[in-house]
């Protein structure tokens, strides 16, 4: 960490979305209402998850870590772009700059592992539903979630322990509203090459490999449930639909950035709203709306709420 003091730029300055002020009024209303639905959203269904012992099953699990994930990924950078939409100077320290770096990459790996777990989830229950209490056991859902954590240190910090050691002498304008990778390395002041390559061999190889490996094996699921219901697949339809919604808004602007380095546009900022804002406050309105039992348990809690006021 001495690096950090020896780099002669100590801050840098973030130009984000827009210049026009009534743009920025109106962006900084609609994205605190988002960021509000994000936390109330993902909160909800975290606890609900947590005190209705209905919801005490393998998917429901990955679900409440999904949300607490979602929660995460949108504070490591809505809270500050609200705040910088309505602020002349839109700054933020050196050591910030790497600090966010490094949770937004910790918390998108996490979500990686337990979008993988949550399909591998719904292969169990749809194609081996005899063993799927075997299968999707406590000790294997845990593993998944610890699993997701230890590789999005490694996966961040594999990046960052190149990045950190990087000479920041001259510009410091982020044509964006966050931190992150491929911006940051354009502002070093030597041949960002190599270190270009090992962040598209890393989160680009990450992201893509992820994306496929996912959609290959929803694509699976659909192909065994029509071998075995005589083309229908409606029900199965009807329960991946929530899950390819969520991967392909997920990993279109990872694959966007980090697949094709490096930005010669200022498009991927506005597309990584959607990692950062549109995607968390989705996943509970899709889960919600879709999921019987998450909307059995919240008509459970409501006649509970009835019950403990009459009391």
């Amino acid at each position: 960490m001495d690096r950090l003091n020896n780099s002669v730029v100590s801050e840098f300055v973030l130009l984000g979305l827009s210049s026009s002020w009534e743009t920025k009024v109106f962006l900084m209303l609609i994205f605190s209402l988002i960021y509000l639905g994000i936390i109330l959203g993902n909160l909800f269904i975290f606890f609900l998850v947590i005190f209705d012992s209905h919801l005490h099953s393998p998917m429901y699990f990955l679900l409440a870590n999904l949300s607490f994930i979602d929660v995460g990924v949108a504070s490591t950078t809505v809270p500050k772009m609200i705040r910088d939409l309505l602020s002349e100077y839109k700054i933020i320290s050196f050591q910030s700059c790497m600090t966010q770096i490094c949770f937004i990459h910790i918390m998108g790996g996490v979500e990686m592992v337990l979008l993988i777990a949550m399909a591998f989830d719904r292969y169990t229950a749809i194609c081996k539903p005899l063993h799927y209490l075997n299968i999707m056991n406590p000790k294997i859902c845990v593993s998944f979630v610890i699993a997701g954590w230890v590789t999005g240190v490694i996966h961040a910090m594999s990046q960052f322990a190149f990045i950190i050691n990087l000479p920041f002498c001259g510009p410091n304008e982020v044509d964006s509203f966050y931190c992150d990778f491929p911006r940051i390395i354009k502002l070093a002041c030597t041949d960002g090459d190599r270190f270009e390559f090992i962040i598209a061999a890393n989160s680009g190889f990450m992201s893509m490999g992820t994306f496929f490996l996912l959609i290959l094996s929803y694509i699976f699921i659909l192909v065994t449930v029509w071998k075995r219901s005589s083309g229908d697949l409606s029900k199965a339809f009807v329960t991946l639909s929530a899950h390819i919604t969520g991967v392909v808004l997920f990993f279109t602007p990872c694959m966007f950035l980090y697949v094709w380095p490096f930005p010669t546009s200022s498009i991927d900022k506005y597309l990584f709203i959607a990692d950062f804002a549109i995607t968390p406050i989705l996943n509970p309105i899709i889960h919600t709306l879709r999921n019987k039992d998450i909307k059995v348990a919240i008509k459970r809690l409501s006649k509970r709420g009835h019950y403990v006021r009459l009391c």
